[in-house]
C-alpha cells in the first residue's frame, strides 16, 4: 500500500497524541482525529478513503457503541475495518458482537497497535482491490459480452489470489509455517474427492480452507504464542478466533471462496457431539466443508512438529484421531482418511516443513 489513513477517536488528547506517536516514523501514514462519534462520522462524510478505524469506547456526545451501530449500518463505512481500544473485558466482548473488526486492550502496547492496524489496512486494501476488481469485470461483460468467459475466468483467479493471501495473513501470527497451509488444503481437497464431490466443489474446498484460522490474526500474542496451557480466561479469548474470522470474510455471499472460507473459519471447531466452539453445533449441522477441514487441520497439527511439541507418529496420531470418530469428527469421513492414508502420506511427503516461520517485525516492514 502507498499510503495507509487511520481515523482514532478519542475523548482523551493525551491518547491520540499516543497514536499519532506510534506512527511518527511511518511516512506513509496519515493521521485523522475526532474527539466523539459524531466528529468521526461528520469526517467519515467527507472522506470515505479511511483504511482503519481506531475507536474509544467512553466518550461523550457519542460513545464508541453508538458509533459502531451507525458505522455497521452505513453500506460504506460498514466495510472499514473498526479496532476497538478499552481495558474492559466485557466491552470487547460486546464491541465484537456489534460489529467490531478487533480490538486494543489499555494500556495500549505501541508495537502490538501499529502491527494490528498495519494488518487490518492490508486486509481493507485485498477487499477493496476484489470489489474494484468485480466492478471492473462487471463493466468489461456489459460493453463486451465476447470475453465475459475470460472476464470470469480472472475474477476466479483474483478470488483465489486474495484467498491464499488472507490465509498466508494467519502465518505470522501463529507458530506454524506456510507447510501447514498448504498440507491442509490438500488434504481437505483429497478428502473432498474421495467423498465424491464434484471438481469445483472440489476446487473451492481447497482454495477455502486456508481462511480457516485468519480471525488469529485478532488475537493478542500474550496468548496467541504461549507455549504452556491456557488459563479457561485465555481460552475463552482464543476461542473468539472462529468468531473473528467470520466476521472479517462476511458479506461475502457473492463470492464462493470467500463466503465458503467464512462458513468454514466459523464452524471448523465444532465438534460432531456438539461440544465445540462458537455455537456447539452437532453433527450435520455443521457444514461438510468444515467437517472436512477438523479433520486435515488435526491430522497436520498431530503429524507435525512445531516449536512447543515433537510430531506424533502416524500411527498415534490415526490412533488419536480414531478415539475422537464420532464425537469430535464426522465418523465416515474419518474413516476415508485412515482407509486412503497413503495418498494423505504423499501429501504431507510434497509439502515438508522447510520454510522459516516469518517473524512478526518482519511481517510490519513487509506491510509498510
Amino acid at each position: 500500500m502507498k499510503s495507509i489513513k487511520i481515523l482514532a477517536v478519542d475523548d482523551q488528547e493525551f491518547n491520540l497524541d499516543l497514536i499519532e506517536f506510534a506512527f511518527m516514523e511511518d511516512t506513509n501514514v496519515q493521521i485523522t482525529r475526532a474527539i466523539h462519534g459524531q466528529e468521526a462520522l461528520n469526517i467519515l462524510e467527507k472522506d470515505t478513503d479511511i483504511h482503519v478505524i481506531l475507536l474509544d469506547l467512553a466518550m461523550p456526545v457519542m460513545n464508541g457503541f453508538e458509533t459502531l451501530v451507525h458505522l455497521k449500518s452505513h453500506p460504506v463505512w460498514s466495510q472499514i475495518p473498526t479496532i476497538v481500544v478499552t481495558a474492559n473485558a466485557e466491552e470487547k466482548h460486546r464491541a465484537l458482537r456489534e460489529g467490531a473488526s478487533d480490538f486494543l486492550s489499555k494500556p495500549i502496547d505501541v508495537e502490538e497497535l501499529k502491527l494490528r492496524t498495519f494488518i487490518h489496512a492490508k486486509i481493507k486494501d485485498f477487499q477493496d482491490q476484489l470489489e474494484a476488481s468485480n466492478q471492473i469485470l462487471e463493466e468489461k461483460v456489459n460493453e463486451r459480452t465476447v470475453h465475459l468467459a475470460a472476464a470470469l475466468a480472472l475474477a476466479k483467479k483474483t478470488e483465489y489470489e486474495i484467498s491464499a493471501r488472507l490465509g498466508k495473513a494467519s502465518e505470522y501470527r501463529d507458530l506454524e509455517t506456510g507447510m501447514h497451509i498448504k498440507r491442509m488444503s490438500h488434504y481437505s481437497a483429497k478428502l473432498a474427492e474421495l467423498l465424491g464431490l464434484d471438481s469445483q466443489e472440489i476446487e473451492l474446498i481447497l482454495y477455502a480452507s486456508p481462511l480457516h484460522d485468519i480471525g488469529k490474526v485478532g488475537i493478542p500474542d500474550k496468548i496467541l504464542l504461549k507455549p504452556g496451557h491456557f488459563s479457561p480466561e485465555e481460552f475463552e479469548i482464543m476461542k473468539l478466533h472462529s468468531i473473528l474470522g467470520a466476521k472479517m470474510l462476511e458479506s461475502s455471499e457473492e463470492y464462493p471462496v470467500i463466503n465458503a472460507g467464512r462458513i468454514i473459519a466459523l464452524q471448523h471447531h465444532e465438534k460432531i457431539d456438539g461440544t465445540g466452539y462458537p455455537r456447539g453445533l452437532a453433527g450435520e449441522e455443521i457444514h461438510l466443508y468444515a467437517r472436512i477441514v477438523a479433520i486435515a487441520d488435526v491430522f497436520d497439527a498431530l503429524s507435525s512438529e512445531r516449536v512447543y511439541k515433537k510430531a506424533f507418529t502416524i500411527e498415534k496420531t490415526i490412533e488419536i484421531m480414531q478415539e475422537g470418530s464420532g464425537t469430535h469428527f464426522d465418523t465416515n469421513l474419518l474413516n476415508l482418511l485412515v482407509e486412503h492414508l497413503d495418498q494423505f502420506l504423499e501429501i504431507r511427503a510434497a509439502f515438508p516443513d522447510e520454510e522459516e516461520i516469518p517473524s512478526i517485525m518482519n511481517l510490519v516492514d513487509q506491510l509498510q
